[in-house]
């Protein structure tokens, strides 16, 4: 598991500057100011929570059966499709409807922050 979420994050790590650039470079003349602040919003949270998905690999290293990590791990990553993915829809397409899902990515990056902390508490 800290493999795949290894390799997980090194691409969100990789998409994330590459779509950072994208949004500084290419939007910056081509899209509202609205939706550029939702685009740039997106990639903040996506590589915040890509240096999480780091932190959990290198727990599951040392806690390899530790449930609540692996969980917090897979909550980290369905966040930033979700949350990030969502913004960067929303961005590019105008379509405000898109934003009905941005929630439920927050939602979970609140439950990985809180498996990861019920996991430190329990393993460590």
């Amino acid at each position: 598991m800290a493999k795949l979420l290894l390799l997980l994050a090194s691409v969100s790590g990789f998409t994330g500057v590459a779509l950072g650039a994208f949004g500084a470079h290419g939007l910056r003349d081509k899209l509202p100011e609205n939706l550029l602040n939702a685009f740039q919003t997106g990639v903040q949270y996506q590589l915040w929570h890509t240096a999480a998905l780091i932190g959990i690999a290198l727990l599951l290293l040392r806690w390899p059966e530790g449930t609540l990590f692996k969980v917090s791990g897979g909550l980290f990553v369905a966040g930033i499709l979700l949350f990030s993915g969502s913004l960067y829809a929303l961005a590019l397409s105008g379509i405000g409807k898109l934003g009905i899902i941005t929630p439920f990515g927050g939602v979970a990056f609140l439950l990985a922050w809180l498996c990861l902390g019920a996991g430190v508490w329990r393993h460590m």
